[in-house]
């Protein structure tokens, strides 16, 4: 494969709004992919927010309650 092929993959330009629209316009989800993006969603989300409150929280107890 050509070096310059995939420089030419990443240097596209980018996609307008309309034809973002246009290309995901028709996309349909199946039965469970809503469940499944909601699970990844909290999979990935909950422990960076759980961390956060932790770090929050100690350095509340340490400044104010100690």
């Amino acid at each position: 494969m050509n070096p310059f092929n995939r420089l030419r993959r990443v240097f596209e330009r980018k996609k307008t709004q309309e034809e973002l629209d246009e290309h995901y316009q028709n996309v349909e989800l199946e039965k469970g992919d809503f469940l499944a993006m909601v699970i990844a969603a909290l999979i990935t989300f909950l422990p960076v927010l759980l961390i956060a409150t932790v770090v929050i929280y100690g350095l509340f107890w340490i400044l104010f309650l100690r």
